[in-house]
């Protein structure tokens, strides 16, 4: 959260001097990318430049193979957008572009209701066997692919929507194990069962190889 504020600020920053240009816009946002703004800049008749980030924080259930965990994912992206209108006096626009991606999801296995975890068929008290976390992290350069509409207003206060996607990679998940004071044997064929559904919390992340992106903003051009 430190870095965005920072990036924030020095977006806030350029967004600032590039207001005491012609035709320079400011949108405020959110969305599936959380809350964040863009600063537009048209470079064509036809074409705006569109730089800016975005933050968003939430905590879910999920499951793998044995275990359910607590995941928190932390969405933070800094992008660069080229906005493409084909038709002159249309507001629909189609949009490319590259974000630099901090996305990541923080994992904490969750005990089942005995107090156990039950991992590759073998079940171990979690009051000895310690804490089981992780986390998921993603490319850090992802493309962005999508359409949108953004009305055209010579000056003032005007909406605009994106509707696209973004290409993170395939995520890499990582699972250790800490606090283990079970005997030695179990603590470490407790280790090398997590490592084995280590294989499966990838499979279950998986479907957050491509992230939908909806936003809905509110900008006012200078």
């Amino acid at each position: 959260m430190r870095n965005y504020l920072w990036a924030a600020a020095a977006a806030a920053g350029m967004t600032v001097a590039l207001s005491a240009q012609a035709d320079v816009s400011v949108i405020g946002e959110v969305g599936t990318t959380g809350i964040g703004f863009h600063a537009a800049v048209p470079v064509r008749e036809s074409v705006n430049v569109r730089l800016g980030l975005g933050y968003l924080g939430y905590s879910y259930h999920g499951s793998a193979r044995d275990m359910n965990y607590e995941l928190s994912m932390r969405a933070s992206t800094y992008d660069a957008l080229v906005d493409w209108y084909p038709m002159q006096d249309s507001a629909f626009r189609m949009t490319a572009g590259l974000a630099y991606n901090a996305n990541k999801i923080d994992v904490a296995a969750r005990p089942n209701a005995s107090g156990n975890y039950v991992v590759n068929g073998n079940t171990y008290g979690a009051a000895n066997t310690g804490k089981v976390t992780g986390k998921v992290d993603f490319g850090k350069v992802a493309p962005y692919l999508g359409i949108g509409w953004a009305r055209k207003v010579d000056k003032g206060w005007s909406v605009s929507s994106d509707v696209g996607l973004l290409f993170q990679g395939s995520p890499r998940s990582t699972l250790r194990v800490s606090g283990c004071t079970a005997p030695g044997e179990v603590c470490s064929q407790f280790a090398s069962d997590v490592a084995r559904e280590n294989a499966s919390l990838t499979d279950e992340v998986g479907r957050f190889k491509v992230y939908p992106v909806l936003r809905v903003g509110l900008s006012y051009k200078f």
